[in-house]
């Protein structure tokens, strides 16, 4: 007989804040991020669970291979238009951004929209704004979808979500590898994390130790992500 026969698990999407919000108020045993805890969120016990990078992606026919940090920032700001500005066709780029609230729209801000850019009055690095006229996806495969059938798109997903239709640029020359990610060399490399309001007990524990055993790890990494173990 099954260990945890009877036991249901149901797992409910919206992005990282609100997988944040969900465990803080007691809404769910178990929350998941993508991105890094802040204020007092850091309060959740945070159990990173695999690997990840957030890649630029463009079609497959897109000849750009590598873009700086800058330039992609000024692509999303909407300081770049032209595929021409960075080694491309003449053609309007078409940038491809995610909902507020999503995890990995949350570090892209953090990390790519910030590049040299200057510190505000609080010291804190201080992004550009997202283009107005960037599309809005609400999940990184309909982002990679709308990539994967527009020639001149750009857009920003999980790695292990890139599929053959698309490609990934290198930011700064280096290479979304899976040694770069776990070498922090790659610029944005981040963990996935599970997420408890207090010490996991019971079939919660059961399920985050299946998880970080060998399994659960191996499953994550057949789903294209990286193990943390």
């Amino acid at each position: 007989m099954h260990k945890h026969a009877g036991i249901e698990i149901k797992v409910q999407g919206g992005g990282s804040s609100a997988g944040i919000r969900a465990v803080e108020s007691g809404i769910c045993q178990i929350g998941m991020s993508s991105r890094s805890l802040t204020g007092p969120e850091t309060t959740l016990t945070q159990i990173p669970i695999a690997l990840d990078a957030i890649v630029l992606i463009v079609n497959v026919s897109n000849p750009v291979s590598d873009l700086s940090m800058v330039q992609a920032r000024d692509i999303f700001a909407g300081r770049i238009r032209n595929w021409r500005e960075v080694g491309g066709p003449d053609h309007a780029i078409d940038a491809i951004t995610r909902e507020e609230g999503s995890g990995t729209r949350t570090t892209f801000e953090e990390k790519v929209m910030t590049a040299g850019m200057p510190k505000n009055e609080k010291g804190t690095d201080e992004p550009l704004p997202f283009s107005p006229t960037c599309l809005v996806q609400n999940s990184n495969g309909s982002v990679r979808e709308v990539v994967a059938t527009d020639l001149h798109a750009i857009g920003y997903i999980s790695v292990g979500l890139v599929e053959p239709r698309v490609h990934t640029l290198a930011l700064n020359g280096i290479e979304p590898t899976e040694t770069n990610i776990k070498r922090k060399l790659y610029p944005l490399a981040r963990a996935f994390l599970f997420l408890t309001n207090c010490p996991a007990s019971g079939a919660t524990k059961d399920f985050l130790d299946f998880v970080l055993g060998p399994e659960g790890q191996t499953t994550l990494v057949d789903e294209g992500l990286i193990r943390i173990k």
